[in-house]
């Protein structure tokens, strides 16, 4: 018998996906005792389509038991920024000129060459906590 509707496809990660997070958000992540562990399995949900798309590559994804929310900032599918952590207790969302902000960031990293992304790894703005993983 055959079927009318297609099967749901997921997204799969770029081959060559890394995954990082900002200097700023590591400390936050810290104090709220989510390990990079559990960001990388939130990452991959991400890359598969579970998360709340705002559109100019910043996504927002629920973390710690829903407790959190986290924003991402996406390269093309390649190169993924945890950027931003707030609790769901002490703010519903961020504000229209902090997702102006956030889309301005991520067209920033969008444009970023290899090296300049080598440059910020190595002066510790930017931590790498997944490559293919």
């Amino acid at each position: 018998m055959l079927r009318n509707s297609p099967k749901p496809v997921k997204a799969e990660p770029a081959e060559s996906a890394r995954v990082f997070k900002t200097a700023w958000f590591a400390k936050e992540v810290r104090k709220a005792k989510i390990t990079d562990r559990e960001l990388c399995r939130a990452m991959r949900q991400v890359m598969q389509g579970q998360a709340d798309d705002l559109g100019g590559g910043v996504f927002k994804k629920r973390l710690n038991d829903n407790m959190h929310r986290s924003i991402i900032l996406a390269k093309a599918g390649r190169h993924w920024i945890y950027a931003y952590l707030y609790a769901k207790k002490d703010r519903e969302n961020i504000t229209p000129d902090e997702l102006l902000a956030f889309k301005k960031l991520a067209k920033d990293y969008g444009n970023a060459s290899e090296a300049q992304i080598a440059a910020l790894l190595k002066d510790e703005d930017l931590l790498e906590i997944c490559h293919d993983d």
